[in-house]
């Protein structure tokens, strides 16, 4: 075991996922394993300002004791003790709820990539693995690293840890001793295959798959699926679009079946569609203040202004006045700048 390239393996994972900020304040979360012992140390080693802290569960009456005095002599951490959880979810985001003020970090292991993909394969179809950083802001600087190597650097180092004897009666326990084992006889390099999968960009639901699928399965004639949350899939022939339902801008909402129409604000030289007259002549007609023009919406289909609402209409669109005594003078203040689909709903950004 080379020392210096594990750690090497680890900057460089820290590096390119912005985990930690160089030389940076990161908080371990111990439980006296390997893993997190090897976590402890490594960081040290790499030059962060490392502290500690282990959540005492006392799942395990006196064993649970001795892995928090470990903790708090061997790894300098700070020891709290748990409320009771039922769960393995439960008592994971107890140990998440602890000082949400700094960065922390965990001891997760491509071992631990592997085991939890598994897990959620077989309990949601779906093979989403455990990521670098956490919304929350916990991160998992060892994920490069594999069970063995842990145990390795500890061992290389003289560090000593402790082990939890109730692993084996755990989901992950089962998939460890029973499934990874079988699954290592089909193939010597199922546990890399495995980890692979956290790599792949992440796929639709597959309710949405299949709906998709059914739309795409004949090419004659149009189709329109629902698809949730105001979105429409529209297939004509060989061509698939996506559709919201009405647009809110400004003072108005518009909405319409024509397929590629989008609302956005005003640019210099737009002129209406099939015409030569510039919009900025529009408005001038029409007397709308300058301050107004540039928050103003225009419906459109790529570059041409098919629809001024308020001032010039289209029958293909339907322009409906929020409040009838505002139908024109109210458009300040209405959407961003950006462009929209004629049914995605531009009163709000959606994360």
């Amino acid at each position: 075991m080379d020392a210096g390239d594990l750690r090497a393996r680890v900057e460089a994972f820290i590096r390119s996922h912005e985990l930690i900020q160089p030389g940076g304040a990161v908080t371990c979360l111990v439980s006296g394993g390997p893993d997190s012992t090897c976590l402890w140390h490594v960081l040290r080693e790499l030059g962060y300002e490392v502290s500690a802290l282990h959540v005492n569960h006392g799942l395990r009456g006196e064993e649970s004791e001795e892995d928090a005095r470990f903790c708090s002599e061997v790894l300098g951490a700070e020891v709290v003790t748990a409320p009771p959880a039922k769960t393995e979810a439960e008592l994971r985001d107890l140990r998440y709820s602890y000082v949400t003020d700094r960065l922390r970090a965990t001891g997760h292991t491509a071992s631990d990539q592997v085991e939890t993909i598994l897990y959620r394969l077989v309990s949601s179809g779906r093979a989403r693995g455990i990521k670098p950083h956490r919304e929350d802001g916990v991160v998992r600087p060892l994920l490069p690293l594999w069970r063995e190597e842990t145990e390795a650097y500890c061992c290389a180092f003289g560090l000593a840890y402790r082990l939890d004897t109730s692993n084996p009666d755990t989901k992950r326990g089962v998939i460890r001793a029973e499934v990874l084992p079988l699954l290592r006889r089909l193939h010597p390099a199922a546990d890399e295959n495995l980890r692979a999968l956290a790599d792949e960009r992440p796929r639709l639901p597959r309710s949405l798959e299949r709906t998709l699928l059914e739309l795409l399965a004949s090419r004659e004639g149009t189709k329109v699926r629902d698809l949730g949350g105001g979105l429409r899939a529209v297939r004509e022939y060989d061509r698939v679009s996506l559709e919201h339902g009405p647009v809110r801008f400004g003072p108005w909402t518009i909405e319409s079946d024509e397929p590629g129409l989008e609302v956005r604000t005003w640019h210099p030289g737009d002129r209406l569609a099939g015409r030569r007259k510039k919009v900025q002549d529009v408005f001038v007609d029409a007397k709308v203040p300058r301050r107004e023009r540039e928050t103003w919406p225009l419906v459109v289909r790529g570059e041409e202004v098919v629809c001024v609402p308020g001032i010039v209409e289209d029958p293909r669109v339907m322009v409906t006045p929020l409040n009838a005594d505002q139908s024109r003078s109210a458009a300040s203040g209405g959407g961003e700048g950006g462009r929209r689909p004629a049914g995605a709903d531009a009163g709000e950004e959606r994360e």
